[in-house]
């Protein structure tokens, strides 16, 4: 029973293959100063806190630019929107490398980038909807994630080790090479749908950005879910921007703190990629989101309170395993609970709603004793992971004849 309206084609591996690529460029772009705070607060004549700004005003900027990107997403195609962020990217990456021991001119690149990335990450839904069966989206969700977990990965791993070698603003260049090499390619071989749609007739139709917008706000399980990525996203940016200052105090290297938070990617790589895929196959999204959480704090607890490298990087990897799982599972199932609202201003909402962690953010750097040790922050966050069981028994996946 072919319906021949409708099917995936071979070309949606192209098209996701780049469209993870610009998003793993972004997000080595907004980690790299995060392992080497020390030597760049050096360099630039600044302090840790400043040099935390180079990352955390991705963040702020974020708030600011959501919805005019989803609306953008929505109204021309996450094609042209990707775009548009793909060229900001690229092109202050490369400033950013020209800015020497500049730390102001540096900061306004860091924002110049941090311009794009909203219009990147709002459209994580929007891509896997026009190319993708309704089946396989959560999984693809789940590459993206991975694709954004790699780049932050590759931002903890590479930093350090090519400013051992080379100056960092040379190594900013380098980094801006590769992200004008990244939008190149998306720009060459991204499209914005195939022939034929990869849904049933009717599935692939979705309201207007303001009605879509009215629905979603409406919805219990959409605020639920903002609870839920803006308590997770905020532990796990507060972690990977504050991670050299949070073991320095047990007596670890700025090394064991590259490693930590390559520990914590690796994980979530492998959470995202292999829980939303289970999620698919048996069509359960609150189960899958309710074990990520619960098995995540016990990971959180070893790295608060870990004194051996072997035991805190295996929290670490344990933690980033079943909290990065939750992201795209649960922004599948705001998909499905809030259709026909369009894919881009659902994302959008949750993208912005996970931006505002910068204040958790900054409220762990400023809870931190006067040995520098981050462990009441810790603390809280493992009390706020267990609070956020209570709020997901609450979200009931969508009947499965709407999907």
């Amino acid at each position: 029973m072919k319906d021949q309206s409708y099917k995936v084609y071979g070309y949606r591996w192209v098209v996701l293959g780049v469209f993870m690529l610009i998003n793993l460029t972004m997000q080595m772009l907004w980690i790299t100063y995060t392992p080497i705070n020390g030597p760049a607060a050096e360099f630039y004549g600044v302090n840790n806190l400043q040099i935390g700004w180079l990352s955390m005003s991705f963040m702020i900027t974020f708030l600011f630019l959501s919805f005019p990107a989803s609306w953008v997403i929505d109204k021309y195609g996450f094609r042209k929107a990707v775009s548009v962020g793909a060229v900001f990217m690229a092109v202050f990456a490369i400033l950013r490398g020209f800015a020497g021991a500049n730390f102001t001119l540096a900061l306004a690149c860091s924002v110049g980038i941090a311009i794009g990335q909203p219009f990147l990450m709002n459209a994580w839904t929007k891509m896997p909807a026009n190319w993708f069966a309704v089946g396989d989206r959560a999984t693809i969700v789940g590459l993206v994630t991975l694709a954004n977990l790699l780049g932050t990965a590759l931002g903890f791993v590479l930093t350090p080790s090519l400013t051992a070698q080379l100056s960092i603003p040379t190594v900013q260049l380098i980094f801006g090479g590769v992200s004008a090499l990244a939008a190149v390619l998306f720009i060459v071989f991204a499209r914005e749908h195939p022939l034929t749609p990869p849904c049933p007739p009717g599935m692939e139709v979705r309201s207007l950005m303001l009605d879509g917008l009215k629905q979603i706000v409406k919805s219990v399980p959409f605020w639920l879910f903002v609870i839920v990525y803006f308590i997770g996203l905020g532990i796990f940016n507060g972690i990977s921007t504050w991670v050299e200052n949070i073991i320095q105090p047990r007596g670890f290297t700025p090394m064991d703190a590259g490693n930590l938070g390559a520990s914590m990617i690796v994980g979530g790589i492998l959470g995202a990629v292999i829980i939303p895929l289970i999620s698919d196959k048996l069509h359960k999204r609150q189960l899958f989101m309710l074990l990520g959480v619960s098995l995540a704090i016990p990971g959180l607890v070893g790295v608060t309170f870990a004194t051996s490298l072997w035991l805190i990087l295996a929290s670490a990897f344990w933690m980033g395993f079943f909290l990065i799982s939750v992201a795209p599972i649960g922004m599948q199932y705001i998909a499905e609970v809030t259709y026909p609202a369009p894919e881009g201003t659902s994302n959008g909402l949750i993208q912005l709603a996970g931006q505002l962690s910068v204040v958790f953010v900054y409220i762990m750097e400023a809870m931190k004793s006067a040995n520098g040790a981050f462990t009441s922050s810790l603390i809280l966050s493992v009390g706020l992971l267990v609070g956020l069981i209570g709020v997901i028994s609450q979200m009931k996946d969508q009947a499965r004849k709407n999907l």
